[in-house]
């Protein structure tokens, strides 16, 4: 992306840079938003029929199952667990899937495009799941079917806003940007949840409803508003500028040509060195076409793979939680849907804080993987409830990093030779290795949580471990940077 001209307004750029930055934050916070009810509901849709109200117009023939949504409970009651762990699947192993693909289409269609069809149509799936309580679907393939699209759907969010971020700001601060930045997924995940479990008592279905018309409203925000690059914006500024400038040089040479012959040449010369500078200053901006680079070449790139492994990783304990502290809140503490679901968000909130802390630390230190390693490490340890804001400070911070500054500095990398169309691809590689272990845990949830939930924890500890040991080479090679034995290098 070239630099932006000395006669653009320095002050209009910032302002428009600043304006996409929020604008991409609203995106994904819309796209998290989407994505949390189904945690929310899992409760409401399985529940311990004994203790609720009876109504007394409804004839009742079981009371441990009358207020259940089948299938997930009358003809399912031993083994709902599981069926939910299957449901969450056919989300994240469609999403895991499909992003492989979706930064291939990223680099080589308009962000733009891209990014509102793929929030317009995760409203529309959003809110066919809620339509299913309003229309008495009981079918697990309905949901399960809209599972799976709008898994797909999602994947157009992540790489497409990562990409527009990159081409927006330099390698400086970028940790600490992103790491602010990408508090939109903990943000996504509060206000999810607490717009869910406003409705979850009294109507799931506008759980699911009212956050999808939310993304699609964004979707249509995102068509009209999003400009993709600094080369996109400095080229349309550029063209109205130049238009304004050419009617008043017409007008101009209109009126020299009234006067005498000695005028008329010099305002031919003032015509000719005007147009010559804008010339000069329009090819500058012409922007090197470069082929987006191939799958393959992508994993070439030093840290692609090990930073991959350690988020597969990563994810799978933070998805674990969004998917599940709900519910395991609501059968342990005994708390009701919307207070378990109000009490899921300390996790979050802790996420937000460890994105920034994470970001700032690497910038400061030039370690990305080393700061990764040392808070999965700690996070080990406070796999539980009790420490809900320590530990999703922990776990969401070295997830943050990797799928923000990292992604973003290994699409950009010296290797690569000034090609910027690998971003997007760098950066579905990173989380689509990421979604599997987000698919994973869930459904290692759904099957180990009938053994008991201190298994699941065990569980999830072992995950951090072994995030930690992917990054232990180019940890090393950090390390030696700084005790002066090699280059300092950034992740």
């Amino acid at each position: 992306v070239s630099s932006v001209p000395v006669s653009l307004s320095e002050s209009l750029f910032c302002r428009y840079r600043g304006f996409i930055l929020f604008l991409t934050f609203l995106f994904y916070t819309a796209y998290h938003l989407s994505r949390k009810p189904i945690s929310i509901v899992k409760s409401q849709l399985h529940r311990n029929c004994s203790t609720v109200l009876q109504p007394t117009d409804l004839n009742i023939t079981n009371n441990a199952t009358w207020c259940d949504w089948a299938p997930f409970g009358k003809s399912y009651q031993d083994n709902y667990q599981t069926l939910f762990g299957v449901l969450d699947n056919c989300f994240l192993v469609a999403y895991a899937f499909g992003m492989f693909f979706s930064g291939i289409f990223g680099e080589r269609l308009p962000l733009r495009y891209y990014l509102s069809f793929g929030m317009l149509m995760s409203g529309l799936f959003t809110c066919l799941f809620g339509l299913g309580f309003y229309w008495n679907i009981h079918s697990l393939g309905y949901y399960g079917f809209i599972q799976v699209m709008n898994g797909l759907m999602q994947t157009t969010g992540w790489p497409a806003v990562v990409a527009c971020v990159g081409n927006w700001f330099g390698k400086g601060k970028r940790g600490f940007i992103m790491g602010v930045w990408n508090s939109h997924t903990s943000v996504g995940n509060i206000l999810g949840s607490l717009i869910a479990g406003a409705f979850v008592s009294s109507a799931w279905g506008m759980s699911f409803i009212v956050p999808g018309l939310i993304i699609a409203s964004t979707g249509i925000l995102c068509f009209f508003f999003l400009v993709e690059s600094q080369f996109l914006f400095t080229r349309e500024t550029l063209t109205q500028s130049l238009i304004r400038l050419n009617y008043t040089i017409r007008v101009f040479v209109s009126q020299s040509e009234q006067e005498s012959v000695e005028t008329e040449q010099d305002s031919a010369h003032v015509d000719q060195t005007v147009n010559g500078a804008i010339c000069t200053e329009s090819t500058d901006l012409v922007e090197e076409h470069v082929e987006a680079i191939s799958f393959c070449g992508a994993l070439s790139i030093p840290g692609v793979v090990e930073f991959s492994l350690c988020l597969l990783f990563a994810k799978l304990v933070s998805y674990t939680f969004l998917y599940w502290l709900p519910l395991y809140i609501s059968n342990v503490a005994h708390f009701e849907a919307k207070e378990a679901g109000d009490m899921s968000t300390l996790f979050d909130v802790g996420g937000i804080v460890g994105g920034i802390m994470a970001g700032l630390v690497s910038d400061y230190t030039g370690g990305r993987a080393s700061t990764c390693c040392v808070m999965l490490l700690a996070a080990a340890p406070m796999v539980s409830v009790s420490m809900l804001l320590l530990c999703g400070g922990l776990v969401n911070g070295p997830y943050a990093l990797i799928t923000t500054a990292v992604s973003a500095d290994l699409g950009t990398h010296e290797s690569l030779r000034g090609n910027s169309r690998a971003l997007s691809t760098v950066t579905a590689i990173i989380d689509g290795t990421g979604s599997i272990g987000a698919a994973l845990g869930p459904l290692l949830a759904g099957v180990i949580s009938p053994t008991g939930w201190n298994n699941v924890f065990y569980m999830l500890i072992s995950a951090d471990v072994l995030a930690c040991l992917f990054l232990t080479r180019l940890v090393y090679k950090e390390v030696q940077g700084w005790c002066g034995c090699g280059p300092r290098m950034r992740g």
